[in-house]
């Protein structure tokens, strides 16, 4: 039986796939965080383009006015349900933006186009499922602490280094008790998946400790977020101590039908996952500054609205670079005006950041990584540094 199947049988969702042995950290192991927007954002009405009388003809009704989006420079505004959060570290220099950013998958398929993200290699090419690009990345850091907060190991995540999965918002849904796991370890006791079995359970305890923490503050009226910020929390506590590579995904942002402007569906979606941000980054105290994260989706949307006052799938998108000492407080990356001449295929954002080479760039200057390192977790693909750390 393979040792996935397994796992499976035993439901231990919460600690799955886990490590059989000790990571060695790097001298100076810098902690990175990818957040994965399931579902394609709509990345113009997050960096607003101002200066483009074309953005405001193509989006009659769901186009972020001038006066209410965040003036970012001469060309870029912020959407207005960030203000209370990722703005305030966009002017202190912790956050930064990348438009016209993406991968050449041209299929516009959701689950395409973020496998395509999830593996790391080139498009066109035959696909390994079997190599994603933040387990090559773990490999080369020996490890490194890797973590996946959800409920199944993502792709991105599969291969040879062995890394957890816990679904942090479900934990009492999923899992075994103590009695259980105790049973669990003696049937494979000797076996070659006693040790992945045991290391499980031991991050589930760990987890379950946190929460136990959590819990405890909030007794003592202590404020607790919901949604994604009470998981960001929790993420930062993990990664805090324990873990220096950490996987999340966020669902719902597949906007075909009433997304809004600068108040709505999607600027609700912001607000949420502004909050998260702001709170992973004060949970995590004096490691936010030892720390990058980057946000992501698998496209754009379209750059004009459709007849439901929404968007469909696109192409180029937005990244977000977060961070406690990033050089950010600017719109960084290639870029080109917004207009309808430069419209990839009359539609959409074209890609002008390869993300590959924009992560290549990333863990560089994070890790050091040689030009064969960075080689093996993005094949093919040439880094550019935008000098972000």
């Amino acid at each position: 039986m393979e040792r996935r199947d397994v796992l499976k049988l035993l439901a231990l969702a919460s600690a799955a796939s886990c490590t059989s042995q000790l990571f060695a950290a790097p001298a100076a192991p810098g902690k990175f965080l990818l957040v994965f927007l399931r579902g394609g954002y709509d990345a113009a009405n997050l960096l607003v383009p101002h200066a483009s009388d074309f953005y405001y003809t193509a989006r009659p009704t769901i186009a972020v006015a001038k006066d209410a989006a965040l003036p970012l420079d001469a060309s870029w505004s912020l959407h207005p349900a960030l203000r209370a959060h990722v703005h305030p570290m966009f002017q202190s220099g912790q956050a930064a933006f990348i438009p016209f950013a993406g991968v050449d998958d041209l299929t516009r398929s959701h689950f395409e186009t973020q496998d395509s993200i999830e593996l790391g290699q080139p498009v066109g090419n035959s696909r390994d499922f079997s190599s994603g690009f933040m387990n090559r990345l773990a490999g080369v850091l020996h490890g490194g602490g890797a973590v996946s907060f959800t409920d199944q190991l993502p792709l991105t995540f599969r291969g040879g280094a062995q890394v957890p999965n816990v679904n942090l918002l479900n934990l009492s849904k999923s899992g075994l008790d103590a009695q259980q796991t105790a049973v669990v370890g003696r049937m494979y006791a000797g076996s070659p998946l006693a040790t992945a079995i045991r290391q499980g359970a031991e991050v589930r305890k760990d987890v379950m400790m946190e929460l136990s923490e959590e819990m405890t503050a909030a007794n003592r009226n202590a404020a607790s977020a919901k949604g994604f910020a009470q998981e960001a929390q929790r993420i930062a506590r993990l990664m805090r101590d324990k873990y220096n590579l950490g996987f999340v995904d966020v669902g719902g942002w597949d906007t075909h039908v009433g997304q809004g402007a600068a108040t709505g569906y999607l600027a609700n979606r912001f607000d949420e996952l502004g909050q998260g941000l702001q709170a992973f980054a004060q949970e995590l105290g004096p490691q936010w500054r030892n720390t990058v994260v980057l946000v992501l989706s698998e496209f754009g949307r379209t750059f004009r609205e459709n007849g439901d006052k929404g968007t469909d799938h696109g192409h180029g998108s937005v990244y977000w670079v977060l961070g406690g000492a990033l050089h950010g407080g600017r719109v960084a990356g290639e870029q080109v005006v917004v207009s309808q001449p430069n419209l990839f295929q009359n539609r959409d954002y074209p890609v002008l950041n390869d993300y590959r080479a924009i992560l290549g760039g990333l863990f560089h200057r994070m890790y050091g990584l040689s030009a064969a390192q960075l080689g093996s977790v993005f094949p093919g693909a040439k880094p550019v540094d935008l000098g972000l750390v």
